[in-house]
């Protein structure tokens, strides 16, 4: 068995998890319409909670598939990137990065920062996993769906649209290999022009004489210095939202994630939900409520 193989069988396993309920924790139900509409307001704040629960468990469900075990076991790094590792005599070793979704939430608010650089082998996958209760706001978390990309296409993807010399810079990371594991870095980070408007053509003519290949972005040591020299000379302010997973616009991640939004909960679809949920109408979220989740009164 090699890399590749790991990677297609334990992606195959991961796809019979959609429906599944981790019996992590149960939510009770709401004892009065009241109780439900201050639970629906803040039951997004669990998801750091559960994700890392599901995290775990990801793990333990993988070490328990047979096929896996003579060949290695699967590793949860914590901290560490990825999520999990395929530690055994197979190299490039496989890895799954997992991102937890909680679709209630206005966007997916997981990021992806690491650079191209690290992927060369495409031996890391991402695993979005969009959960919810049982009943929408209580229950135990269960597995929506899930959507499994290549790193190495997250993070080209990502690049691309982010790089817009000179308004807009993709930085990779300074080389720290020779620093100890924890002081290594391998996240890159989006940069915005902050400067005025004689500065910015100043700026414009430094990149057009790149010629065409200052066009299109490159992780190389090279490209990087061109990068470098515009923020060495004009402001520029670090963004703080870059690389969220829901901007990086990666086509098959927008059709999971449209998908996911269309699903139907209650015979109401998951963004009618988010919207109506985080609306100010409290009399309309607590009959819907009352209404799809058979909770009364007393």
């Amino acid at each position: 068995m090699d890399t590749y193989k790991v990677i297609k069988l334990a992606a195959e396993k991961l796809k019979t998890l959609p429906g599944h309920e981790f019996d992590l924790l149960t939510i009770s139900k709401p004892i009065s319409s009241d109780a439900a509409l201050n639970l629906a307001k803040v039951i997004s704040k669990l998801s750091p909670l559960v994700g890392n629960l599901i995290e775990f468990n990801i793990t333990e469900f993988l070490n328990a598939q047979n096929e896996f075990q003579k060949f290695g076991k699967w590793k949860r790094q914590d901290p560490g990137f990825p999520d999990t590792i395929f530690e055994g005599k197979i190299t490039p070793i496989p890895g799954f990065e997992i991102k937890t979704w909680f679709p209630l939430a206005t966007e997916i608010t997981a990021r992806f920062k690491d650079s191209q650089n690290y992927f060369q082998d495409d031996n890391i996958y991402v695993v979005l996993l969009p959960w919810l209760p049982s009943n929408l706001i209580y229950g135990k978390p269960y597995i929506l769906d899930l959507c499994i990309v290549s790193s190495k296409s997250i993070a080209e993807t990502r690049d691309s649209h982010y790089h817009n010399p000179p308004d807009y810079l993709v930085l990779e990371p300074e080389d720290t290999q020779k620093r100890t594991k924890n002081l290594q870095q391998t996240n890159t980070n989006g940069y915005k022009w902050q400067g005025n408007n004689s500065q910015f053509k100043a700026a414009q003519e430094i990149v057009k004489s790149w010629g065409n290949e200052g066009k299109y972005y490159q992780p190389t040591r090279e490209y990087q210095q061109l990068l470098r020299q515009l923020i060495n000379l004009f402001p520029y302010r670090l963004d703080t939202n870059f690389a969220k997973v829901d901007r990086i616009v990666h086509p098959e991640i927008e059709s999971f994630k449209e998908k996911i939004l269309q699903t139907d909960i209650k015979g109401i679809s998951i963004r009618q939900w988010a919207k109506l949920l985080s609306s100010k109408n409290t009399e309309k979220i607590k009959l819907t409520l009352q209404e799809k989740l058979f909770i009364t009164d007393t």
